[in-house]
């Protein structure tokens, strides 16, 4: 399993793709939407979480591309 991955808001303006306790992002964008999507697509290839941040830092959203363990019934 890889690293979660995380979109925060940047202090200068912008949006950044980091992995969990990574010091540098691993992408920068204008747009939260290009962050979530990249992101996204990462966390897919390792299996990981997904923590998407609103403009004052705290988590918004989260998605699960792991192995869940809790896992819907149905």
């Amino acid at each position: 399993m890889g690293k979660n991955q995380h979109v925060t808001p940047r202090p200068g303006g912008g949006w950044q793709v980091k992995g969990a306790g990574n010091q540098q992002p691993t992408r920068i964008t204008r747009t939260k939407q290009q962050a979530v999507k990249i992101a996204r697509k990462i966390s897919i290839n390792q299996g990981s979480e997904l923590f998407i941040h609103g403009r004052n830092g705290r988590i918004q959203s989260r998605d699960s591309h792991g192995n869940d363990s809790f896992p819907p019934k149905g």
